[in-house]
C-alpha cells in the first residue's frame, strides 16, 4: 500500500506512527472457523450459536386439511441456514464512584478496570480488532480506517499505528519475552529468515533488512511457539543472541551462519533441510528436455529422495522412540544409498550449472541432513518455519519496500502472538482481547507466573478462545 506516496509492507504501523498525534476524545463522527463437513449435504453446525425458529400449522389449518382429529404429528423437517450479523460498535461508559472523607477531604475511587493507554478511548476489543485485521488478515490500516468510518468511527491510521506500537511495547512484549524463554525448553527448534527492503534506516535506499523466525519443532504439535525477530542484517550476531541460552537441535535451511554457531556452541546441533536439497534437483530437472528427463541423473536422485520421504510419511503417527527405530531400520539404508550414488556420479558432472550446484549442495550438507536419523523429534525439513515466514510474506510481491524500521520490533511481537495463536488452534481476535484484558492488571507484579495461565495451551484460557 501507499502511505503519503511511499510504498510499504511489513511495518505500516511504524510508517504512520506519530507519537505527537493527540488521542481522540471520542471516536464517533460530527467479524469464523468454517464448519466441519459430515457429508455433501449434512453439515455440522453444532459449534455455532443456534436460534430455533418454529413454523407450525394452526389447529384451524390442520382441520381444514385433514378433518377433525385426522392427522398425526411426524418428526420436524429441519432446515439450517447461516445468518451473518455485521459487526457493531458500542460505547462503554464507565461511571466510577468517587468518594470523599467529610473530615479531611481525602478521596477514593471504586475499583474499576484499568485503561489500556492513559487518556485513550481504545479498549481490548477495539485493539484486538485492529490487530486481527492488520496482523492476521493482512488488511492495511488505511482500509481499516475506511471500514471504521462506515461504522461511524473516526479512527485515523495514525491513531491505530500509535495504539499498535504502544500496546505491543507495554503489554504483548511481556508475553513475547516469556515465550522466548519457554522456547529454550524444547529439545528441537526450527529457524528461518527472509529479506525485506527498507527505505530509511541510515543506509542507502533499498538496503535489505531481515525478518527472522524461530519456532518450536514441528514434531511437538501440542504446544507450539512461533517467534519473529526483525533485524537490519543477516549476520551471525542475531541468532547468536537469540539462541544464546538454547541447548539442543536447530533445523535450518543450510545457511552458513548457523553452522558457525554450531562450532561456537558445544551444546548446539544443526540439522539440515531435505526440501532445500530436493528443490535444487527439481530446478536442474527443469532444464533437461522432456525426452531425456527420466534417464537423467537429476531424475534418479529425485526418485531416491521421494522414496525417503515416502517412508518417512509412514512414521508420522509413531512416538519419537518408535520413529527413531524405523528411521534406523528403513530410512537410513536409503539415505546411505543416495549419498553413495551422489559421490559416484559427482566426478561425472563437469559442466557448471544447476545440476552441479545441486550435487554440491547435497554433498556439502550431508552431515546436517543425516541428523534426523539420530533423533525421532527432528523433522526431515524446515517446512514448518517456511510456513511461518510465509504468513509474514503475504502480499510481499506487491509491497516490497519498507519505509522505516522504527518500531518494527514491536510489529514482530504482534505477528508472533498471532502466529503462535494460530499454530495452537486459537482464535487470534479472542486471544488478543483476552491478553489485553488480563496483562494490564498485572503490570505491577514482580512475579510473572501469571503468564502461565495465558500461554496458548493453558487449560485456564476461556473456552471461547479455542477453535
Amino acid at each position: 500500500m501507499e502511505v503519503d506516496g511511499t510504498i510499504i509492507f511489513f511495518n505500516e504501523a511504524e510508517a504512520v506512527y506519530d507519537p505527537e498525534v493527540p488521542e481522540p476524545e471520542q471516536l464517533e463522527e460530527p467479524v469464523p472457523h468454517s464448519a466441519k463437513k459430515k457429508g455433501k449435504k449434512d453439515q455440522d453446525l453444532s459449534g455455532l450459536p443456534t436460534e430455533r425458529i418454529d413454523h407450525y400449522m394452526t389447529e384451524e389449518e390442520l382441520i381444514a386439511e385433514f378433518g377433525k382429529n385426522g392427522w398425526k404429528q411426524l418428526p420436524d423437517a429441519i432446515s439450517r441456514r447461516y445468518r451473518f450479523i455485521p459487526a457493531k460498535v458500542e460505547v462503554e461508559e464507565h461511571h466510577i464512584g468517587v468518594y470523599s472523607d467529610k473530615k479531611d477531604d481525602h478521596m477514593v475511587k471504586a475499583k474499576h478496570p484499568k485503561g489500556l493507554l492513559h487518556g485513550s478511548p481504545v479498549s481490548p476489543t477495539l485493539a484486538a480488532a485492529i490487530m486481527n485485521g492488520k496482523y492476521v488478515n493482512a488488511v492495511p490500516l488505511y482500509r481499516l480506517e475506511q471500514e471504521f468510518k462506515r461504522y461511524g468511527l473516526a479512527i485515523t491510521r495514525q491513531n491505530m499505528a500509535n495504539w499498535m506500537i504502544r500496546l505491543g511495547e507495554e503489554y504483548l512484549s511481556v508475553l513475547y519475552d516469556y515465550l522466548h524463554r519457554k522456547l529454550y525448553d524444547y529439545h528441537v527448534i526450527q529457524a528461518d529468515e527472509t529479506p525485506v527492503l527498507v527505505n530509511h534506516d541510515g543506509r542507502p535506499a533499498g538496503s535489505k533488512s531481515y525478518m527472522w523466525v524461530y519456532r518450536s519443532g514441528y514434531m511437538y504439535p501440542e504446544e507450539q511457539i512461533v517467534l519473529y525477530e526483525y533485524q537490519r542484517t543477516r549476520n551471525a550476531s542475531h541468532p547468536r543472541e537469540f539462541l544464546k541460552d538454547f541447548s539442543g537441535i536447530c533445523v535450518t535451511d543450510g545457511y552458513q551462519v548457523y553452522h558457525t554457531l554450531e562450532k561456537e556452541k558445544e551444546d548446539l546441533t544443526i540439522a539440515g533441510c531435505w526440501v532445500h536439497g530436493r528443490r535444487r534437483f527439481e530446478e536442474a530437472l527443469a532444464t533437461i528436455p522432456a525426452e531425456g528427463k527420466k534417464e537423467s541423473v537429476a531424475y534418479l536422485v529425485m526418485k531416491q529422495i521421494q522414496a525417503i520421504y515416502r517412508e518417512e510419511g509412514k512414521l508420522k503417527d509413531l512416538s519419537s522412540e518408535e520413529r527413531l527405530v524405523q528411521r534406523q531400520m528403513v530410512i537410513r539404508p536409503l539415505v546411505d544409498a543416495l549419498f553413495v550414488y551422489l559421490k559416484q556420479k559427482r566426478e561425472q558432472i563437469v559442466v557448471k550449472g544447476k545440476l552441479e550446484a545441486a550435487f554440491t549442495y547435497l554433498l556439502n550438507q550431508e552431515k546436517y541432513l543425516r541428523v534426523f536419523l539420530q533423533d525421532g523429534d527432528v523433522p526431515m525439513d524446515n517446512n514448518a518455519s517456511e510456513r511461518a515466514i510465509r504468513g509474514f510474506c503475504i502480499g510481499k510481491k506487491n509491497w516490497e519496500v519498507i519505509d522505516t524500521i522504527n518500531g518494527a520490533k514491536t510489529s514482530a511481537v504482534i505477528y508472533s502472538i498471532a502466529e503462535t495463536a494460530k499454530a495452537n488452534n486459537l482464535k487470534p481476535y479472542e486471544y488478543f482481547e483476552h491478553l489485553l484484558t488480563v496483562i494490564p492488571e498485572h503490570m505491577e507484579d514482580t512475579d510473572r507466573s501469571f503468564l502461565e495461565d495465558l500461554l496458548p495451551w493453558s487449560p485456564k484460557l476461556p473456552e471461547n478462545i479455542r477453535k
